[in-house]
């Protein structure tokens, strides 16, 4: 007679699952922004932006569609390429001098992550890092005090908008550090495809290409999320389709919607886990200032080969669903390959000025960060030096 089968046998399948929030699609959707912070219950609420798109017409035009609606709105814009608890610090006296009642998160990924933390931060009475993503500390948290969260993003490539988390650098320590609380996840979500129309091509590639490095982490993970998986092979697949499209000719509303699309579904995706490309790309931002996408689109064939032992069976099955010619490993490697090169993403880190002095720093960091543990290989300091070093050198 056959046993009854043990819950500890499929103790792996137990996970907990929260997928995206209220999430407006279509172009001309940012005319419906005084709406969206009314129906949070926002009168007065702060935009938080960065200084680049500050001085575009774009907010501007924003700020007097609100004012119309008869919702004034504030402006924040203190916010760095790779947001630093001080920025946060600053914009948390924002709104509380300006008696604001609400956050609109309008930008990158950089300025939404610093606006999420912002509306996080505006109602606790403790540190900002005493709600980094170890542990429970998300316990802490007073969730009463926090502020309601519109997102709106201008880039297709972090897909902050649907997380519950920000990476803040914290400049005394220079180490990036995940912020987290489930309420962080913005209530209403807006993608209007015409505000990133505007977006140069260099910045297109390198959010694209970060929006990629998320599904295929999240795909190659080894947590057990089946809705992850799928979610994040549709998302290649709308990468593979549009990128190229969205990067040779900006105004292509189709091609930057469904990248807007596929950053949301990407960030979405890895709930099930990221890996070795954000945990080099967290300390490699964090010493060195660089671009996140940037990072994580020149590191992605060197983790790839590093974890091929591994995932090579799995990434063959990736091929094959983005209809490559060579339905392997070694057929998507040549595919992201030439991909890269196609976009103008350079083929080593030392093109952006990196180079070996802090190996073994990067390498102890990277070990320490919280996407390492999702990776598919546990790798080690060294094997982490390795693939940085391979990176700088272009050795694949």
């Amino acid at each position: 007679m056959t046993q009854p089968t043990s819950r500890e046998q499929f103790a792996h399948f137990t996970r907990n699952w929260n997928y995206p929030t209220n999430m407006r699609v279509g172009v001309g959707r940012i005319d419906n922004l005084a709406v969206a912070c009314k129906e949070l219950g926002m009168s007065r609420p702060l935009l938080v932006t960065d200084p680049g798109l500050a001085a575009l017409p774009m907010i501007p035009n924003i700020l007097a569609m609100l004012e119309k609606d008869g919702l004034p709105a504030g402006l924040f814009t203190e916010v760095k390429g790779n947001p630093t608890g001080e920025n946060v610090e600053a914009g948390v006296k924002a709104f509380k001098e300006g008696e604001y009642d609400g956050v609109i998160a309008l930008g990158g990924g950089s300025a939404l992550d610093a606006a999420k933390a912002i509306a996080l931060m505006v109602g606790q009475d403790r540190p900002i890092w005493d709600f980094e993503d170890v542990g429970d500390n998300y316990l802490r948290v007073n969730v009463a005090g926090m502020a309601p969260v519109v997102a709106v993003p201008t880039t297709a490539g972090t897909g902050s908008e649907v997380g519950r988390s920000s990476v803040i650098t914290d400049a005394a320590k220079h180490v990036k550090k995940i912020i987290f609380h489930a309420r962080m996840l913005p209530e209403i979500v807006i993608l209007d495809p015409e505000l990133t129309v505007g977006l140069p091509a260099k910045i297109t590639a390198a959010t694209g290409m970060d929006a990629l490095s998320h599904s295929l982490e999240a795909y190659c993970a080894p947590g057990y999320h089946p809705m992850a998986e799928g979610i994040a092979l549709e998302s290649m697949r709308l990468i593979k389709d549009f990128l190229p499209r969205a990067v040779a000719k900006g105004d292509d509303i189709e091609a930057r919607l469904q990248m807007l699309v596929a950053s949301s579904m990407g960030a979405t995706a890895f709930q099930r886990g990221l890996g070795a490309m954000h945990a080099l790309a967290h300390p490699l931002g964090a010493l060195f200032d660089q671009h996140h996408g940037m990072l994580n689109a020149i590191l992605m064939p060197y983790v790839l080969k590093a974890n091929q032992a591994v995932i090579a069976p799995r990434i063959g099955d990736l091929a094959r669903y983005l209809d490559l010619p060579e339905h392997s490993f070694e057929g998507f490697l040549t595919w992201v390959l030439e991909l890269r090169a196609s976009l103008g993403i350079p083929h080593t880190l030392a093109e952006i000025g990196l180079n070996d002095a802090q190996a073994d720093q990067v390498a102890s960091m990277a070990v320490e960060d919280p996407t390492a543990g999702s990776n598919p290989i546990p790798f080690t300091a060294e094997q982490y030096k390795a693939i940085y070093l391979a990176a700088l050198s272009g050795t694949l």
